[in-house]
Order: C-alpha cells, then structure tokens, then sequence
C-alpha cells in the first residue's frame, strides 16, 4: 500500500495535470512506443517550437485529470505508452503530430480535446489541415495594412515630388469655387430656348375679326 507520501505526491500530480488540461484550448493524446530516441527527440522540437506543451503521462493520473475536466470519453484511450501534447493554440497540437505521424507512422493519435469537447482521429486531422493561428494572424494583418501602406506610398510620392500634402489639400479646396462658377455658364445657352417661343404666334393675324365690323357698316349704307 503507497505511503501518505506517495499519495500526496500523486494527488499533487493530478492537481498540476488538471489546471494543465483545464487552461489548455486544445489537446492531443499519442502512444508513442514505436518511435526511436532520434524520432523522439525530433517530435519534442518540432512541438516546442509551435508552443506545444508535451510530456509522458502516467494513465491512472490522466484519467483523474481528464475525469476532473469532464473528458470522460478520452478513458478507453488511456492505455499503454501515453503522451500528451497541450496548448493555447487550438491548431498547433494537432498540426505538429499529424503532419509528423506522416512520415513516422510508428507515432499513434489516439484522441484529442478542443474548447472543452473530445474529438477524434478524423477530427484531429481536419483541425490539422487549417493553417495555424500565426498565419491566420498574418493573412489578417496583411489585409489591414495594405490600404495603410497604399496611402503611405501615396503620401510620399507627394513629398518626393515636392508637394507637401498640406499644399495638395488647399489646391483641392481653391479648385472648387472654379468649378462650381463655370457650372452655371454652360447651362446659360439652355436657357435661351424660351426665348424663341414667342415668334410662334406671329400674328396678331387674329386681328381679322377687327377688320369685319368695318365691312358691316358699308352693307348696311349701301340697303340704305
């Protein structure tokens, strides 16, 4: 029977492993007992360099910790070698270990974790299919900056060409008023359409009607 020492020690142990899996965003567990000391070694560097916490686990603690998280599905998983790769990264864990199980396929995935949800074999490698948070990061920052960079080239073509974009602004504003002034003349010849429409009705020739009351008193002399 383990002493009260021992037992300290190990619920010590499932403490640490549980705020581990706790603030982790995503996890992958692996059997990694078919790989070689150089394979081994190759895989820790790979991880470290991404950020990926990774470390040999001891089945019976893991399941403590998982149980503590609610990752009760990773149990019939934790058998035989185990690893597990943790981080803050939901992309990393997983990316490093499979695109490494492809060319050393004695490494086994066996589960994973994500935003506080098991996932699986197949789940692990589409998640390891999307690229990374760093280049997300990347793709995001190089869209934002290429209109502030367009502007930045703009601005110092001005300065090169020396005009300073004070001076540009101003011959901007004085060119208004000129525009707005040259705007009312071509509309003046428009204007002078109505001008015509009054020899349309040449005649007072309406005046006939005046000349008839003239004829009638010559009628009436000539019965008389």
């Amino acid at each position: 029977m383990p002493s009260a020492k021992i037992l300290e020690q190990k619920k010590a142990a499932v403490v640490e492993l549980t705020e581990q899996i706790k603030n982790a965003t995503a996890g992958v567990i692996v059997d990694y007992r078919g790989l070689t000391v150089e394979e081994d070694t190759k895989l820790r560097i790979k991880l470290r360099e991404a950020g990926v916490y990774y470390k040999v686990v001891k089945n019976t603690l893991t399941r403590f910790a998982a149980n503590e998280v609610g990752y009760t599905e990773l149990d019939p998983v934790l058998n035989g070698p185990t690893a597990l790769a943790l981080s803050e990264d939901p992309v990393a864990p997983a990316k490093v270990l499979a695109d490494f199980a492809k060319e050393n396929p004695n490494l086994e995935i066996k589960a994973g974790f994500l935003d506080g949800n098991v996932i699986s074999i197949e789940e692990i490698n589409r998640l390891a299919s999307t690229p990374s948070r760093d280049v997300l990061i990347a793709k995001i920052m190089g869209s934002l900056n290429a209109p502030i960079s367009n502007l930045v080239r703009t601005l110092q073509a001005l300065v090169d060409g020396g005009v300073e974009p004070a001076d540009a602004a101003a011959g901007k504003a004085a060119e208004a008023p000129a525009e707005e002034v040259a705007a009312p003349e071509a509309a003046a010849p428009e204007q002078e359409a109505p001008a015509a429409e009054p020899e349309a009705a040449e005649a007072p020739a309406e005046e006939a009607p005046a000349e008839e009351p003239a004829e009638v008193p010559a009628e009436e002399a000539a019965q008389e």
